[in-house]
């Protein structure tokens, strides 16, 4: 809902009730900031490619809870899907066609050449999470270093490291 919207209903509703304003003002200042302020992208998108990139999206959708960003995905005539991005918290990150720019899954590699890690809130219940959905555990849940952790093989084999942060580690 637009902001002048929003206004609107607040305005209404806070004719029967005072405190509606109270508790719309974080929704609408919300709404407003996401309006005036352009959406911002990092700088650095790290690229995956996959032999299947549609079953990829609906693994790393049910497994690790990332979202797919539907405006970025590229299809051919032919319905086949070659990029996608996915998002998770702050973080985004390319899917792609296995071959592309000479990159290939670990599947077709036979070796994992590289790991990604990606902070979450609760570890153990990401951990569940990802078990439940058929994800192949590389390290089962243990803490290490001020976090709790584990690693996970998606269904072409890239390796994703899931961290919590338990307490503040200084960086020096």
């Amino acid at each position: 809902m637009k902001p002048v919207d929003l206004a609107r209903k607040l305005r209404r509703e806070a004719t029967f009730d005072p405190a509606a304003l109270d508790r719309g003002k974080a929704v609408l200042m919300a709404a407003v900031r996401q309006e005036v302020e352009p959406m911002r992208r990092p700088t650095i998108v790290p690229q995956l490619p996959y032999q299947d990139i549609g079953a990829a999206l609906s693994f790393l959708q049910r497994a690790f809870g990332f979202s797919e960003i539907s405006t970025s995905r590229l299809v051919d005539e032919d319905g086949v899907i070659h990029h996608a991005l996915v998002e998770f918290g702050d973080g985004v990150m390319g899917i792609g066609t296995q071959g592309a720019h000479g990159a290939i899954s670990p599947r077709s590699a036979g070796i994992e050449t590289q790991y990604i890690s990606v902070y979450v809130t609760d570890v153990d219940a990401h951990h569940q999470r990802a078990l439940a959905a058929g994800a192949r555990i590389a390290h089962g849940p243990h803490s290490h270093s001020g976090h709790r952790a584990y690693e996970a093989l998606d269904l072409e084999g890239h390796r994703w490291r899931f961290l919590q942060q338990l307490r503040e580690v200084p960086i020096h």
